[in-house]
């Protein structure tokens, strides 16, 4: 799906393209070959807008930044806390508490991989920003490792692993924190970023500015990729997901569809990978309830869409 910015860009060069053509065509000496039919530029739709249907509802009393999921658990995720619940009863088995003053700030969206929990940790909304991951074995709920980016590409909100790499969502505002006199790293600055096992950066994306106009003035809060092979993004307060592609080239992450969550409040999502049937899981804040949606995923299409031509001896665009 092409952005807003990416069709303004490709409207620009085609009707650079014809009128380069045309002009060629005016000035071409008689008895020379015929140049090839020019192919028009679609104007793009903007992305169709799916419903996830809710599945299930699990009361808690930690929802209020993220939800975590394996094939026996789930786990909700505070700024401090992290409580792991029975997935058939929905009942709190264990919970992580750090207390007050210590270096757990502000964690977010967390990924279960072999047996841990991973959950993105950050000094929100403290200045300069700090990034850490902050690991826990999911049987005992203890805290086993940590990983420390420092101060780097903004707050980290979500980490997720596929296709042999970590992913993470490194987000900025346009909020003024308290205290201070400029927004928090500005919201056009987010970055969806690939690392590798050591967590060193592979390549990063950024996200469309419709998107991210929706998030402000807050900004990207989870992340997850989904049974379809697309990443699903969601912000800080809209009950929707925005499922993205990684794009053609460039450096901007194309937008395929718009999925709407009822009753979703933002925050970090988690797609189960450990069932037969594919979930979405998310949260509602203002009640600390979990959700679990079937998602319309396979009803989604990636666009054909085309940003370039190739052209022969005769027919360059000057």
């Amino acid at each position: 799906m092409l952005t807003a910015r990416t069709r303004i860009v490709a409207g620009v060069a085609a009707a650079a393209a014809a009128g380069a053509l045309a002009l060629a065509g005016s000035l071409a000496p008689a008895g020379a070959a015929p140049r090839a039919a020019e192919v028009p530029v679609a104007a793009a739709a903007e992305p169709p807008v799916f419903t996830a249907t809710l599945d299930r509802t699990y009361d808690t009393f930690d929802a209020n930044q993220g939800v975590a999921v394996d094939d026996r658990y789930f786990y909700v995720v505070d700024n401090r806390r992290v409580t792991k619940h029975d997935r058939a009863t929905g009942q709190p088995l264990l919970q992580f508490a750090a207390e007050s003053g210590g270096p757990m700030i502000h964690m977010d969206s967390g990924v279960v991989v072999g047996g841990k929990l991973y959950a993105a940790h950050s000094n929100y909304s403290d200045s300069p920003m700090e990034s850490s991951v902050e690991v826990f074995d999911t049987r005992t709920m203890r805290h086993v490792h940590t990983y420390s980016f420092g101060i780097f590409r903004g707050s980290l909100t979500w980490l997720d692993r596929y296709d042999g790499a970590w992913w993470a969502g490194f987000a900025n505002y346009d909020i003024v924190p308290s205290g201070q006199t400029e927004p928090y790293g500005g919201t056009y600055n987010t970055q969806v970023v690939k690392l590798d096992d050591d967590f060193q950066v592979v390549e990063s994306w950024t996200i469309p500015k419709p998107i991210l106009d929706r998030f402000k003035p807050m900004s990207n809060s989870g992340g997850s990729w989904g049974p379809d092979g697309r990443l699903w993004l969601t912000g800080h307060d809209l009950g929707e997901a925005y499922v993205m592609r990684l794009p053609q080239a460039g450096g901007e992450l194309e937008w395929v569809a718009t999925v709407a969550l009822p009753g979703v409040e933002g925050q970090g999502i988690a797609w189960d990978r450990a069932g037969s049937r594919s979930t979405l899981w998310a949260i509602k804040r203002t009640t600390s309830q979990a959700f679990r949606f079937r998602v319309p995923y396979q009803s989604i299409r990636d666009p054909k869409t085309t940003t370039w031509q190739v052209y022969g001896p005769g027919h360059f665009v000057r």
